[in-house]
């Protein structure tokens, strides 16, 4: 399982930034920005090969399920 930062999401958001800092800003006064979107990810490979049971509960929650 990962619970992290949605990739797709930061790279957009960095070129933003890129857009801002070729347009003339200074790079140390654009402000820190924290992730807003995140994906869970549930793997039931390698789940399956740890002899883990992961509950439906849990797989409906999740953003994407690796089978």
């Amino acid at each position: 399982m990962a619970y992290a930062a949605d990739f797709s999401d930061l790279f957009r958001r960095a070129a933003t930034f890129v857009d801002k800092i070729l347009k003339g800003a200074k790079p140390a006064d654009l402000p820190i920005e924290q992730p807003t979107k995140f994906d869970f990810v549930i793997n039931l490979k390698t789940a399956k090969t740890l002899g883990l049971t992961i509950p439906p509960s849990m797989l409906l929650q999740a953003d994407r399920v690796i089978e």
